[in-house]
């Protein structure tokens, strides 16, 4: 019926555009009609170790617990963090995954925008999509600031604060270019933005940094009350099927986030697994160095190829292809799923997760043949 009435909702919700995630080797397989064992999958930035051991090991322990909600408050495992970190609980705010975070601080500190149409939050031009539905989801306006060596324009983006901004997103390092900036590029960010603007400091590749570009991002969120760190364990620690991730922020912002998280949204296993993770120093360190191996290998093959790429503080590269969409889809068809960032301005280039040495070599081997065939 051309009369029928239909549930309303605000303008921009109807103009957001869905998270397009990695696909699915399940759904990659029904696709192309290929096994699922055959299929290597390097387009979501997951650890190609496979879950911790020790994060499996907590998961059976408590598996029968199912039937009970989880703690609703994380207290274990906020202990575990404090414990980390050097941090008081109240510092401490537990999310579905990371991107649970960015989600909390834009419902906590944008939802003013219904009631000021100039209200705005500011980003770097290649930034992670989901900042940018976090922000329209609330009605406010996402600045992006043009990107300086496919990284943060810091500069650009304190001149960009105004009056009307509440939120800058950062990415240390950033996804999906693996730009870095260091702690003193950091701080004299820092020091111009106005203490009543929020900063979160996506720092979800931390642990793949490597050791001289490393600082201490609680010592900073003391130094900067509107300082939020966000961290995940889906990267280095490899529990991304898990969704667990957490924020420090002083005790004001954390209480106004707790205030706007759904009560239960981290589950008792992803707990109980986080925390055996947490100080799996074994597993960390094996994830860092097969990584950075990894790195230096993408390099050395895209180097030979002649193929521009950025270097990278991540567990991926960016690499430029020229035609990315028929190459993302002839890999497809070799059972080799890789990342289109087409939706971040970078048509030319294919976002690429290290994996493990075997499945690098894979990729390497189909590169060569496709670009030749491209050339």
């Amino acid at each position: 019926m051309t009369n029928e009435l239909r549930p309303v909702a605000p303008t921009y919700i109807g103009s957001l555009k869905p998270y397009q995630a990695g696909k699915p080797i399940e759904e990659t397989a029904r696709e192309y009609g290929l096994p699922e064992a055959s299929i290597i999958k390097l387009a979501s930035n997951e650890n190609p170790l496979g879950m911790p051991p020790k994060a499996r090991a907590a998961i059976d322990a408590i598996v029968n617990s199912g039937a009970r909600y989880p703690d609703p408050n994380g207290h274990a495992l906020k202990v575990a963090l404090g414990q980390k970190y050097n941090v008081e609980r109240n510092w401490i705010t537990l999310g579905n995954g990371s991107s649970d975070i960015l989600e909390l601080v834009a419902r906590a500190f944008l939802q003013a925008a219904q009631l000021d149409s100039d209200c705005n939050a500011v980003s770097s031009q290649y930034a992670f999509m989901a900042w940018q539905n976090a922000v329209k989801a609330t009605g406010a306006r996402m600045v992006a600031v043009p990107a300086k060596n496919y990284g943060h324009d810091l500069d650009a983006m304190a001149l960009a604060v105004n009056a009307a901004t509440r939120v800058v997103y950062l990415a240390n390092p950033n996804n999906p270019t693996g730009t870095f900036f260091t702690v003193d590029e950091l701080t004299s960010f820092l020091d111009r933005i106005p203490a009543n603007v929020v900063v979160l400091l996506d720092e979800a590749y931390n642990e793949y940094l490597e050791p001289h570009h490393r600082y201490d991002s609680t010592e900073l969120v003391r130094r900067y009350p509107n300082l939020v760190v966000s961290r995940t364990f889906s990267k280095a620690f490899g529990l991304a099927g898990l969704r667990v991730g957490f924020a420090i922020a002083t005790p004001y912002v954390t209480d106004l986030l707790n205030r706007v998280r759904q009560t239960f949204n981290v589950n008792s296993l992803a707990q109980a697994a986080a925390i055996a993770a947490l100080n799996d120093d074994d597993y960390l360190n094996e994830s860092y160095r097969l990584n950075r191996e990894g790195i230096e290998r993408f390099y050395e093959v895209c180097d030979a190829l002649r193929l521009p790429y950025v270097k990278s503080q991540g567990n991926f590269v960016v690499i430029k292809v020229g035609n990315s969409a028929e190459l993302f889809d002839a890999l497809l068809r070799r059972g080799i799923i890789v990342r289109k960032v087409v939706d971040y301005g970078l048509g030319e280039w294919l976002r690429v997760t290290v994996g493990l040495p075997q499945e690098n070599e894979r990729f390497f081997t189909a590169l060569r043949e496709l670009v030749v065939v491209n050339a």
